[in-house]
């Protein structure tokens, strides 16, 4: 993919509103690319319907449980409820992580049998694990993987910040289909409209 400034002086020419948008943002942004999706996963999972700050000091705890700070799929099978449950984990989210760890040494998800993929494919593929939903696969998508074209409709974030830029006034179906309908101009580089949109006050 070429480089984000290039693209984003591109897509500024094709849809002026990120004019507004880039002029407002609060902070540059790069692609961060990473061939470990498996670990990817566990760490959002962790992450979901927390603040950051409780969410890294979890994660951080968790990681202390394993060797080389590394949450292994065979270890994380074998940790007991109580280790999980005592770093701040839910019930919920243990039994996530475990689904994770499980679904990985069952059926693999290594970055180069990913990446033959697209994106509709691999969606399809890790939301089978219960636990993972859409929009985890699309953060998947968009960050570690680096796809171009992707367009997360429901992040509430996303949602936000195309109502104030777009001045929208619309909820739920008519919203969705107006931000799907404005994306589809940013075609074939949505990922990086979206985080432009995210970087913007």
């Amino acid at each position: 993919m070429r480089p984000y400034p290039e693209l984003i002086e591109e897509l500024k020419k094709i849809d002026p509103v990120l004019k507004d948008v880039h002029a407002e943002q609060a902070e540059e942004f790069h692609p961060t690319p990473s061939i470990d999706v498996y670990f990817y996963l566990q760490h959002s999972i962790v992450s979901q319907q927390l603040s950051t700050k409780v969410a890294e000091i979890i994660w951080q705890r968790y990681l202390d449980l394993f060797p080389e700070r590394y949450p292994e799929p065979e270890m994380v099978l074998q940790k007991s409820d109580g280790e999980l449950r005592g770093i701040g984990l839910s019930f919920q989210k243990l039994g996530y992580m475990r689904n994770v760890a499980d679904f990985s040494l069952e059926y693999g998800m290594e970055f180069d049998m990913l990446d033959e993929w697209t994106d509709d494919e691999i969606i399809k593929y890790l939301t089978q694990i219960k636990g993972v939903g859409k929009w985890t696969v699309q953060m998947i998508l968009m960050f570690p993987m680096d796809r171009p074209n992707v367009f997360p409709v429901d992040d509430l974030g996303i949602q936000t910040k195309m109502k104030k830029y777009y001045n929208i006034n619309l909820e739920k179906k008519e919203l969705r289909q107006k931000l799907v309908e404005i994306s589809d101009r940013w075609d074939p580089y949505k990922t990086v409209a979206s985080k432009l949109l995210w970087s913007a006050r």
